[in-house]
């Protein structure tokens, strides 16, 4: 539990602030809270999936190097130039999508959460 409250001192950059009211203070714990929460289940999937699939690292360092304990801090890192662009013409009608080309360590930790690569194309319509 103490390396949790850490977190939400370093990982979350939370610091003090003046709340006048119990009503207040109870919903900002609250979201600090849920924050501390998904951080953890991100955590705890990765570092799961990693045991299943026979992993003992992912290269998500800098330089590629290899990390044994992936971190909720590590994790949005590594999609952080991730973008992709939706072309718009002057009346604002969609013209074309610029996707993203992930790389294999972004595939691979998408696949780790049990996510698709599919969350970063143009839904279609």
């Amino acid at each position: 539990m103490e390396q949790r409250h850490e977190k939400l001192k370093t990982g979350l950059l939370v610091t003090p602030m003046w709340l006048k009211s119990v009503t207040r203070i109870e919903p900002l714990l609250f979201l600090f809270f849920v924050a501390l929460l998904v951080r953890a289940l991100i955590e705890r999937e990765i570092r799961l999936r990693m045991k299943d699939s026979d992993l003992t690292t992912l290269p998500i360092y800098p330089e590629d190097r290899d990390c044994p304990a992936p971190t909720a801090e590590r994790i949005p890192d590594i999609f952080a130039t991730v973008r992709r662009h939706d072309l718009v013409d002057a009346r604002g009608h969609f013209v074309q999508s610029l996707e993203p080309e992930l790389t294999p360590i972004q595939r691979r930790v998408l696949r780790l959460l049990g996510m698709s690569p599919a969350l970063y194309r143009r839904p279609q319509s």
